[in-house]
C-alpha cells in the first residue's frame, strides 16, 4: 500500500544506516543542540549535510528535531541554527516551542513545520490551531485511543504522525516536569533522566511502579493505512542499530503486504519483532483496557529481555567474571548486556568478552562494578549484528557549512493599551482543585481565586449549581493542559454554557484552548504549560491575543528577567509557591495502587492523587520562592500565583503560607525548583555545568539565593 510514511529513528550513522536499507520512507535525527534526545551520539554538521543530499538523492527524506524550549539567552543560537537548516534543505523540522515556529515563520519559511508530540496535540482542535499558525504536520500524542485518532483524521486536512513503536512515557506528552524536579534535567530541553523507570518504595516495598511497557502497535497498522495518516513512527534515536534495522524490516514487509493477505502478512511481521530485545509489549491506550495493560511493577524499568540475576562473582577490573544460572537463551562472546544494580543505583550496557557455559551455571564477563544480585537481561546477539551499505558520503570534506554567528532580531511588542491593564487586578492569586477548597481561602482572601475545571467541577457548576464563595467576577477557571480528543464535545458544550452563566476568566494550557474562545468575549491568561521561555514564544502567545500570561514552574530568575521587557512584567503572572505535577497521567490508577505515598528509598517523598479524570504525582515538598515577592515586585513584577492544586487544602497550611508571604520569610523544608540554578547545563553547549548535578530536588532548610 502507498501513501504512508514508514519514518525511523536515525540516533547514529550506523542507525541511519539500518533503517535505510531495511525499508525506511524517511528518519528523523538530531544534530548537536535543541532536540529531545541530547543523550543520544547525534550527528556531526558534515554528516548531516552528507546525509541531506544522498537521501534526497534515494528519494527518501530526513526531519530534523529541534524539538526542545529555549532559553532567552540561547536567542542567537537558535536563529543561526534555524539559519544553517534552511541552508541545507532537510523536508521539515520538529519543533516544540511557539518561540522556534514564529522565527521560522518569520525568517526561515523555506522550513516546514512539523508538531512535536512535547507540543501534546490530541484534538483536531489542537492540530487545526496550529495549522493555521502554518503547521503542516502534527505528532499526535501517544495517550489516545484508536476510535479518537479516527476522529482526529475526520476533522482535520492536516497530516498526522504517530508512534507505533517503541519506548512510552507515563506522563501525558509534554507534560512531565519529574526528571526537572530532580535537578533540572529537563524532559523539555532533552535531559530526561527517566524518571518513571526507576525503582521506587510503598511502604519499603520496592518496585518500578510508573515504567511502562513498549509501545507497539503492529495489530493496528491496518487501520492507520486506511484511515489515511501520513506517517508511522519508529522510537528509538537512542537505541542500536540493530535495533533499528530489526523494527524497521517488520514495519516494512506489512506495509507492503497490505494490499495482499493482511494477516499472513502481518503474522510475518510479528515474528520478526520477537527478535527486537526490548520490554514487554502494549498497545497503550489504543484499546483503552486500564493501566494493568502497561504497568508492571515487578518489571524492572530497563530493555531485554532477563537472564536472572547474578549467582557468584570472581576476578575484579577486566577479569570481572559472573555466573548466572542456565536458560534458553544461549550466550556467547559478543553478545551485548545491561547489567542493573539490586538497589537501582547503577545500570550498565556491556559486550560480553568471555563466555562459558559450565555444570553449574553461565560465566560472563562483567564490568568491575556490578555484584551477586544484580540482574542481567540480553540486549543484542551477535547474530543479530549486520553490517549496511553506508548511506553518509565516504568523504565529508566538501560539507563544510555550519552555523554562522548573526544575531537574532529584536522581537517587538506593541505596548499594552490601557483597557489591558485592568483585566486582571495585581496581587496575589490563590490556585484550588476542588470547590471545598475556595472556602479555605476565604479565611484570608487573595484578590481572584483560581479553580481547576475538572469533571467534578463542571458538575458543580453547571448540573448541580452550587453556590461557591466567590463571584463569577472574581473566579478563574483553569483549563487542564491535556486536552484529547474524547473531551472536545464536552468542552465545546459547556464553555459556551460557562460563558452565558457569567464566568469569563480562563487559564488555557493547550493549543486547543484557542479554538474554544476563537470569536468570543473572554478573559484569557496563557498558562504555564504553554511555555512561554523567550520573548519569541512570548510574541506568539501575544498575536493569539494572550497578553498575560504565566511563567513556567521550570522557569529561573535570570531567564524570566532576560524574558520580559519591563513593560509586560506587570502582565506576566508569577508562581511563588505550587506542588509541581511531576507526572500527569491519562489514567486512574486507583484500580491498580492503593496507595497514596511513595519515596525513591533516599530523600524524595511524593503523593499518588488518583482521580476519574487521571492521576497526579506530586511531591511532598513544595515549591516555594514567597521570600522574594518583594524582589519581584521591586523588578516590575504585579502578579502572583499561590498554587494548592493537588492535596485537599488545610486551613492551617493555606494560612501558614499566607503569613509568610507577608512577613516575607522563607518557608522551611520547600525546594527552589530551577529558580536559582535553571535548567542542567550541557557541558556541549559551552554554558557553565555544574560540578555535580544534584540526584534530588534542590531544597534548603532556610533558601539563600536573592
Amino acid at each position: 500500500m502507498k501513501g504512508i510514511e514508514l519514518l525511523a529513528p536515525a540516533g547514529s550513522p550506523e542507525a541511519l544506516d539500518a533503517a535505510i536499507n531495511e525499508g525506511a520512507d524517511a528518519v528523523y535525527l538530531g544534530l548537536k543542540n535543541f532536540n529531545a534526545r541530547l543523550r543520544t551520539s547525534n550527528f556531526a554538521y558534515s554528516q548531516f549535510e552528507g546525509a541531506v543530499r544522498n537521501l534526497h538523492r534515494m528519494g527518501k527524506k530526513i526531519y530534523v528535531t529541534v524539538n526542545t524550549v529555549f532559553e532567552q539567552r540561547e536567542a542567537d543560537r537558535m536563529y543561526q541554527f534555524l539559519k544553517y537548516l534552511a541552508a541545507i534543505g532537510p523536508d521539515g523540522i520538529i519543533v516544540q516551542d511557539l518561540g522556534v515556529s514564529r522565527m521560522v515563520r518569520q525568517h526561515f519559511p523555506s522550513l516546514k513545520l512539523h508538531a512535536s508530540t512535547q507540543m501534546n496535540i490530541s484534538s483536531s482542535r489542537g492540530a487545526n490551531v496550529l495549522s493555521r499558525q502554518g503547521f503542516s504536520r502534527v505528532v499526535l500524542s501517544r495517550e489516545l485511543t484508536l476510535d479518537e485518532i479516527r476522529t482526529i483524521r475526520d476533522r482535520t486536512t492536516m497530516e498526522l504522525e504517530i508512534f507505533v513503536h517503541g519506548a512510552l512515557c507515563v506522563s501525558e506528552s509534554g507534560l512531565c516536569l519529574f526528571s526537572s524536579y530532580l535537578g533540572g534535567k529537563s524532559a523539555n530541553r532533552g535531559m530526561c533522566t527517566q524518571a518513571c523507570r526507576r525503582l521506587y518504595r510503598v511502604n519499603d516495598e520496592p518496585g518500578y511502579y510508573f515504567s511502562p511497557a513498549d509501545l507497539q502497535l503492529i495489530d493496528q497498522v491496518p487501520a492507520f493505512a486506511d484511515m489515511g495518516l501520513a506517517s508511522l513512527k519508529i522510537e528509538g534515536r537512542m537505541k542500536s542499530a540493530e535495533y533499528v534495522g530489526t523494527v524497521v524490516s517488520a514495519y516494512r514487509h506489512l506495509l507492503d503486504n497490505l494490499d495482499g493477505d493482511r494477516e499472513r502478512a502481518l503474522a510475518e511481521a510479528k515474528a520478526i519483532l520477537k527478535h527486537d530485545f526490548a520490554r514487554p509489549k502494549t498497545s497503550f491506550y489504543m484499546e483503552a483496557v486500564g493501566p494493568s495493560a502497561w504497568l508492571d511493577p515487578d518489571q524492572a524499568g530497563g530493555t531485554g529481555i532477563p537472564l536472572g540475576k547474578i549467582l557468584k562473582v570472581r576476578g575484579a577490573e577486566s577479569d570481572r567474571r559472573a555466573m548466572l544460572e542456565k536458560s534458553s537463551v544461549t550466550i556467547e562472546a559478543g553478545d551485548s548486556i545491561r547489567i542493573h544494580k539490586k538497589d537501582d543505583s547503577d545500570r550498565q550496557s556491556h559486550k560480553i568478552t568471555f563466555a562459558e557455559t559450565t555444570g553449574e551455571g553461565v560465566w560472563i564477563s562483567i564490568p568491575d562494578n556490578f555484584d551477586v544480585g544484580d540482574s542481567v537481561y540480553i540486549i543484542q546477539t551477535r547474530t543479530m549484528t549486520k553490517r549496511y551499505p553506508s548511506v553518509l558520503p565516504k568523504d565529508l570534506a566538501p560539507f563544510r557549512r555550519m552555523p554562522g554567528r548573526e544575531t537574532a532580531p529584536p522581537v517587538l511588542l506593541p505596548k499594552p493599551q490601557k483597557q489591558e491593564k485592568d483585566l486582571f487586578p495585581e496581587g496575589i492569586y490563590a490556585a484550588v482543585s476542588r470547590i471545598e477548597d475556595l472556602f479555605v481561602l476565604q479565611s484570608v482572601k487573595p484578590v481572584r481565586a483560581m479553580l481547576s475545571y475538572t469533571r467534578a467541577v463542571s458538575r458543580a457548576i453547571l448540573e448541580e449549581h452550587t453556590a461557591l464563595p466567590f463571584s463569577k467576577n472574581e473566579l478563574i477557571l483553569v483549563l487542564d493542559p491535556y486536552y484529547p480528543e474524547a473531551l472536545d464535545s464536552l468542552l465545546s458544550e459547556e464553555i459556551p454554557q460557562l460563558l452565558a452563566s457569567g464566568y469569563r476568566h480562563f487559564v488555557i494550557n493547550n493549543m486547543a484552548h484557542l479554538s474554544l474562545f476563537r470569536g468570543i468575549d473572554a478573559r484569557l491568561i496563557a498558562g504555564p504549560y504553554l511555555y512561554a521561555f523567550n520573548s519569541w514564544s512570548f510574541a506568539q502567545l501575544h498575536e493569539l491575543g494572550l497578553m498575560y500570561k504565566v511563567s513556567p514552574l521550570e522557569n529561573n530568575r535570570q531567564n524570566l528577567e532576560r524574558t520580559v521587557s519591563d513593560d509586560l512584567r506587570p502582565f506576566t503572572f508569577v508562581t511563588l509557591f505550587a506542588y509541581p505535577a511531576l507526572f500527569r497521567i491519562r489514567s486512574d490508577l486507583s484500580s491498580m495502587y492503593q496507595f497514596q505515598s511513595f519515596s525513591d528509598g533516599k530523600e524524595g517523598n511524593f503523593r499518588l492523587l488518583s482521580a476519574p479524570d487521571g492521576t497526579l504525582v506530586i511531591p511532598e515538598q513544595p515549591f516555594s520562592i514567597i521570600d522574594k515577592e518583594t524582589f519581584l515586585r521591586e523588578a516590575g513584577f504585579r502578579r502572583f500565583i499561590l498554587d494548592f492544586y493537588g492535596p485537599p487544602l488545610k486551613k492551617v497550611d493555606y494560612k501558614d503560607v499566607m503569613a509568610a508571604l507577608k512577613a516575607g520569610k522563607s518557608l522551611p523544608n520547600t525546594t527552589r525548583f530551577n529558580w536559582k540554578d535553571g535548567f542542567y547545563a550541557n557541558p556541549d553547549e559551552g554554558f557553565k555545568k555544574p560540578s555535580s548535578p544534584p540526584a534530588h530536588p534542590r531544597q534548603s532548610q532556610k533558601p539563600r539565593d536573592r
